[in-house]
């Protein structure tokens, strides 16, 4: 039997991050498979160079409107719902928001969800981001927004999650937020960390490592917080919204670092990660591929133990804490500073992430439906 034609599937492609680096990885799994997307900048995906990228109608708006790709779900939903998707066997999408929409045409199509979560925003996290959307200067706007938009997209995206025919989730939570939010099962594969590029020190610095987008959920204020209160050396990577709040609670032991886009490069980050004492992982993620990133370089976790952290860290590995305050990091922090934590056992830890095991587990998922 000749193997499926394969057709990626991508929210939107444009900043490294994440689920950008699963698509990649999908993609060498299936390297004939084009790659489809709502929106797509070249100039900040350098490892997408010379990749079939091919974009929606949402490409040819005009460049202002084109950058505020995420204020438009309601614009995604057709334009995914608009492509053309006939001429493949299985449709491979890196779900977080509508990439899920595209129809399938033929009735033997496969539509196979690669789920980050379902939309936080609509779903688990709802009141958070009500709370606080995290666009600066314009949540006031967004705030009026989200209860009219919200009811009606989420049906939407409940809709699109029962055409779905498998749900591959990205970790243990996201599987029990598949079945509580689309009342649908789904296998676990992890998201694929490429643990080769850090070279663990076996000679460790004294700084903790905080990494992340600086906006509200990220919670990279505890980190700063708690190393200003126990005078500890922090080296805080990313840049966001809350970055010059951050910068104002900070004490002198607290030092950012970004490149000259205003975020983290991956190279400052490997080389801070291979020499750190620890890292700190204060948000609830989906997953967190920078805490397996932190192991691979020898790094303990000092992770909020709730999401994606269970999957990650575990006694040999780091520390957890309960709740999302200071004082409870701090308290993390003062136990992981009487342990004694082994390069290379973090370091196998890690390895149960490895970007080949990702593609080996996402082609026997594809070929298995044929």
């Amino acid at each position: 039997m000749p193997a499926p034609k394969v057709a990626i599937v991508a929210d939107w492609l444009t900043n490294m991050a994440g689920a950008e680096r699963v698509v990649l990885a999908m993609h060498e799994a299936f390297p004939d498979a084009p790659i489809y997307t709502s929106v797509y900048i070249p100039e900040n995906l350098p490892d997408f160079k010379g990749l079939d990228v091919r974009t929606t109608w949402i490409q040819k708006l005009p460049g202002s409107l084109k950058r505020l790709y995420k204020w438009f779900p309601v614009l995604r939903v057709w334009a995914f719902r608009s492509l053309d998707l006939s001429a493949y066997d299985i449709i491979l999408a890196s779900t977080i928001a509508e990439s899920k929409q595209v129809r399938k045409t033929r009735p033997d199509q496969i539509l196979i969800s690669y789920c980050h979560t379902p939309v936080r925003y609509y779903y688990s996290h709802y009141d958070e981001y009500r709370r606080d959307p995290g666009f600066g200067r314009m949540n006031w706007l967004v705030r009026l927004l989200i209860p009219i938009f919200v009811p009606h997209q989420k049906k939407l995206d409940y809709a699109a999650a029962q055409n779905v025919d498998v749900f591959i989730a990205n970790s243990t939570e996201v599987q029990r937020r598949i079945k509580k939010y689309y009342g649908r099962s789904s296998t676990v594969i992890h998201p694929p960390v490429d643990v080769s590029r850090f070279e663990p020190s076996r000679e460790r610095a004294d700084y903790y490592v905080a990494l992340g987008r600086q906006v509200p959920y990220k919670r990279i204020d505890l980190p700063v917080a708690a190393a200003t209160t126990l005078n500890l050396p922090l080296h805080v990577f990313g840049n966001g919204s809350e970055h010059e709040r951050l910068t104002k609670i900070a004490g002198p032991t607290v030092t950012f670092y970004t490149d000259r886009s205003g975020n983290a490069s991956d190279a400052a980050v490997a080389n801070a990660l291979n020499h750190a004492k620890g890292y700190i992982f204060p948000s609830e993620e989906d997953f967190g591929i920078v805490a397996v990133e932190a192991l691979a370089a020898g790094s303990p976790v000092i992770a909020y133990a709730k999401g994606g952290a269970e999957d990650i860290v575990d006694s040999e590995s780091g520390v957890t804490f309960k709740t999302q305050t200071v004082e409870s990091l701090i308290e993390a922090i003062k136990i992981a500073e009487t342990q004694t934590f082994l390069p290379g056992t973090l370091r196998r830890k890690a390895r149960r992430f490895d970007k080949s095991l990702f593609i080996t587990k996402i082609r026997n998922v594809v070929y298995n439906q044929r």
